[in-house]
């Protein structure tokens, strides 16, 4: 059987859909496996806001009408840039282990946030970033910014911003850890929902394929990761408002979620939620949204 496998072009989603792609043909070498790329309206528009153009299909939508007509056989996305619902016919494979959820800072010259020089200029695409950096520092600026992580970088030094902020696991799958000043902590930067796990999305009629994928699922994960999303989907599941999600498992079983959303009119709210269950956990977290109005 070939495997043809989707995948945007930039350097960290080649990165992904390699590791993914070394994965299955280590344990399934009986089948032939090709990586294809596929250029969406999302990498295309580089000089607008995400909010400005749309939603987050506009990193999938040409990778899921792929799917759809049989062009490919898997995609591989990060989990944080898909919609909360799917087209008709595809599914998720069970998550894979999860990389690291943080954000973290890349600065100029400072050593921390903390150490920032009052009114500094820090770069960043994410409402759910700004709002929760101003909340720390209300002094500093921030202005938007997009673009793969090189290009992130190379604009930090153009445009002379004191920092950036990126997400921790896209740069440890490129092995540029030694970028980062500072990893954030997910009690006080509330990462976005399922940052950090891989999205394995193909068709539904799949089941050979989706039983070999699910074969290295990870429970924690998948739990963890289904709270997030699931809170995710009852604000709305869109880029135009900051979200954040954040799950972790307890030794009873049970799931806490620190939640984050924000609306239009610039009310927000955190909360910190527990459940026996995604399901409960997500649940309990919406219910503490009341107040704030999510649509």
């Amino acid at each position: 059987m070939k495997i043809i496998i989707g995948t945007r072009g930039s350097k960290l989603a080649l990165a992904q859909a390699e590791f993914v792609k070394k994965k299955l043909k280590d344990a399934y070498p009986m089948h032939e496996y090709e990586l294809k790329i596929i250029h969406t309206k999302g990498d295309k528009i580089t000089d607008r806001a995400l909010d400005e153009i749309g939603d987050k299909g506009l990193f999938v939508g040409e990778i899921e009408a792929q799917l759809l007509d049989g062009s490919i056989d898997l995609a591989v996305h990060s989990m944080k840039d898909m919609p909360a619902d799917l087209p008709e016919g595809l599914c998720f494979a069970k998550p894979w282990g999860r990389e690291d959820p943080r954000d973290v800072l890349v600065l100029k010259e400072a050593e921390s946030l903390e150490k920032l020089p009052e009114h500094a200029v820090i770069g960043t695409g994410s409402k759910r970033r700004a709002f929760q950096l101003h909340k720390i520092r209300p002094d500093l600026q921030i202005v938007g910014i997009r673009g793969n992580v090189d290009t992130r970088l190379k604009k930090m030094t153009e445009q002379n911003l004191d920092g950036i902020v990126l997400a921790a696991a896209g740069l440890h799958r490129l092995g540029r850890q030694e970028v980062v000043t500072q990893y954030l902590d997910p009690e006080i930067v509330i990462p976005a929902p399922a940052q950090g796990t891989l999205a394995l999305e193909l068709r539904k009629d799949n089941q050979l394929l989706l039983q070999e994928i699910n074969a290295f699922s990870d429970r924690d994960t998948e739990r963890t990761t289904q709270a997030e999303r699931l809170f995710l989907q009852g604000t709305g599941g869109n880029c135009h408002l900051p979200v954040g999600a954040f799950a972790q498992s307890r030794p009873d079983g049970s799931i806490r979620l620190l939640g984050l959303f924000g609306n239009e009119e610039g009310d927000c709210l955190r909360c910190d939620v527990t459940g026996n269950t995604p399901e409960e956990a997500a649940e309990a977290a919406l219910r503490s949204l009341q107040g704030v109005r999510i649509h």
